[in-house]
């Protein structure tokens, strides 16, 4: 009788510990990434209020449609602004990470509050505009600070957890608004939006530099401040890049376009209702928490789902999410006035809001450390300039028909064109990060 040989099981790998430096370099990012989502979140919860208060020194009547038109001329503006943010980039990888991350949470904290003081809507704008900036190069900072940082085997993982940061920080401004929207106001939620400013104090004294970015110091010397953006949009990194671009424009024409205006939605769809001010507002609030709650969702399922199915296609399942979330909550809730159906739809509207975490996990895999920085900021923000198109364009219709609905449910369309260009950037599942 033939004795079966046993075979010993395969071993786990063994649990990754950070070290106190890469947790601090975790936290330090997460909470950068958080405060920004906390500021980029309040225009879009106080839209209404802002320029019902703001237009008429403009000498302009706050109709719904005007308040379309104009808030969506301000989030063009915003965009506009945002996309000036990739000068942070070279900054990024001629003087650090960290001192770049703060100085760009910094400028967005102040401005942001700077924005409650405003008595018409071209100040209220100027405002927004430098916030942008700000607010821009955070995303970019805080991910290649991070992806540098961690360990290899964690990197995705951590990096998605990361990302919900952004979505923490839009349910946190989302409960405040919940429970002291109607005490605090429009203003004096800008004057949170400036809190941000002051926690940079603790970031300094606690976030660390990357090695992997002060071990290229001789290298970093020898180079002109703008080399690394000529090298990323020279070959061979110029395809991608351009290829990278035009995949985050689809995502933000469809945020802008969704997510963003889910509040101002519900606020209509409650008004019409004949709901009081303060049910209103508890709405509204409840809408936007729904969708970042799913988005955080989402995002800690992207690494799991990019090391499946890779990077190509997990962005191309967040894309087709969008399709129907947006299809169903403006194309047939909305139309139908049914607040009740909304609500079933701003899941699947968070969870392919996530889509923008594959880029913090995708985009650091195709650059190399001395371009890493400008290579993100490039891609994350100069994608806002040519979005802001689009969304001018969404604000002409909203303002055309006098409804969301046409608009709103016609950037399904780009999602789908989306799903055709994620061919454009390179598949990276399995590779380390290049040094």
């Amino acid at each position: 009788m033939a004795i079966k040989k046993q075979t010993a099981p395969a071993a786990r790998p063994a649990r990754i510990r950070l070290t106190g430096p890469q947790r601090h370099a975790f936290w330090g990012s997460f909470g950068g990434w958080a405060m920004d989502g906390f500021s980029w979140t309040i225009p879009g919860l106080v839209l209404a209020p802002t320029l019902t208060a703001l237009l008429p020194a403009a000498g302009i009547t706050p109709t719904p449609e005007n308040i379309g038109w104009y808030g969506q001329i301000s989030a063009a503006i915003f965009l506009l602004g945002w996309g000036c943010a990739f000068i942070w980039g070279p900054i990024a990888d001629r003087f650090g990470r960290k001192p770049a991350m703060m100085a760009s949470i910094l400028m967005y904290g102040v401005f942001t509050a700077l924005a409650g003081f405003a008595t018409n809507i071209w100040e209220w704008n100027i405002c927004r505009f430098l916030a942008a900036i700000g607010v821009g190069g955070e995303w970019a900072m805080a991910g290649t600070l991070l992806a540098e940082a961690m360990p290899e085997r964690v990197r995705a993982r951590l990096g998605g957890a990361m990302h919900s940061a952004g979505y923490f920080g839009v349910l946190t401004i989302s409960a405040v608004y919940l429970l002291f929207g109607p005490a605090l106001g429009w203003r004096g939620m800008f004057f949170i939006g400036g809190i941000p400013a002051l926690a940079v104090f603790l970031m300094r004294r606690t976030t660390p530099e990357p090695e992997r970015w002060q071990a290229d110091t001789s290298s970093r010397k020898a180079r002109s401040f703008w080399q690394p953006v000529t090298e990323v949009l020279s070959p061979p990194y110029r395809a991608r890049t351009i290829g990278n671009l035009l995949l985050l424009m689809v995502c933000v024409i469809g945020l802008w376009a969704g997510a963003t205006y889910v509040p101002t939605a519900m606020t209509t769809l409650a008004t019409e209702a004949g709901y009081s001010h303060d049910t209103t507002v508890h709405l509204a609030s409840l809408s936007s928490m729904t969708v970042a709650v799913c988005t955080i969702v989402g995002c800690f399922a992207v690494p799991r789902l990019a090391d499946r199915i890779g990077r190509r296609g997990a962005l191309a399942s967040l894309y087709g999410l969008m399709i129907v979330g947006t299809v169903g909550a403006y194309g047939i809730a909305y139309p139908m006035h049914s607040i009740g159906l909304t609500f079933t739809f701003l899941p699947v509207l968070g969870l392919g809001g996530a889509s923008f975490a594959v880029f913090t996990i995708w985009l650091p895999e195709q650059y190399p450390t001395r371009m890493r920085a400008t290579a993100f900021a490039l891609a994350t923000t100069l994608s806002r300039w040519f979005a802001a198109a689009g969304t001018f364009l969404i604000g002409y219709g909203i303002h055309a028909t006098g409804s969301l609905t046409i608009p709103l449910t016609l950037t399904a369309v780009v999602f789908v064109i989306g799903i055709g260009l994620v061919r454009l950037a390179p598949e990276t599942r399995g590779n380390t990060l290049p040094t």
